[in-house]
């Protein structure tokens, strides 16, 4: 893949980066045999985005396509923030498509050292856009957001997934923050359907137990 970034119709992005993440295995939909998520929660998805590093013209196409977000949404960003750790790897490919300064956000400050928890140079004029790889909850990279906020302004989030949970698009409306997805479960779904990766039954599984646990 060249570094031509001809898709420029969010709702195609959306469906390839859905495919991606099921034909490298980024997500698995497992409805016969579910995931527990961290919270104790069993759940038919399980998403990990760090696979898509082992693929470099998946990865390059997904960064790409966050690149695309961020120059049509945040056009005056000036630094690129990874939340930690998974959306470093892809904040780094980001920011070197953009030419921009990059930055990382430690979950929290070291105890050693300079005892900081954000790496990298970060002026109180900047604008910084935060990528992470995955939106549950949010709570995360809005944490990460507090912690740039106190030297910096944050203008963004930008995400390659979504589980679409009502817990997140609250916590993103209570913080004011403005956020931006490539691609969403319900998308997922569909390119899943569409591509026969799982029978009727695990589909109409999996869209039960998304209506009973996103309410």
């Amino acid at each position: 893949m060249t570094q031509t970034f001809s898709d420029t119709n969010e709702l195609t992005i959306s469906n390839k980066v859905a495919k991606i993440l099921i034909d490298k295995k980024a997500v698995i939909l497992s409805p016969d045999d579910p995931f527990t998520w961290a919270s104790g929660i069993k759940s038919p998805i399980y998403c990990d985005n760090r696979q898509l590093l082992s693929y470099p013209n998946e990865r390059k196409y997904v960064a790409q396509a966050l690149a695309m977000k961020i120059k049509k949404y945040y056009p005056n960003t000036t630094v690129i923030a990874g939340t930690a750790t998974a959306g470093i790897p892809h904040a780094a490919l980001v920011a070197d498509i953009l030419d921009l300064p990059m930055i990382y956000v430690r979950g929290k400050a070291k105890d050693h050292g300079r005892k900081t928890q954000i790496e990298g140079k970060l002026e109180s004029t900047d604008n910084v856009v935060l990528i992470d790889d995955l939106i549950s909850t949010g709570g995360s990279v809005l944490k990460a957001a507090e912690v740039v906020e106190e030297v910096a302004s944050v203008v963004g989030v930008v995400a390659i997934f979504t589980y679409e949970l009502q817990k997140a698009r609250s916590n993103f409306e209570a913080a004011k923050t403005s956020l931006h997805i490539l691609t969403n479960f319900s998308e997922l779904l569909e390119v899943a359907e569409d591509n026969n990766y799982l029978s009727n039954r695990e589909i109409d599984s999996v869209k039960k137990w998304r209506q009973e646990s996103f309410q």
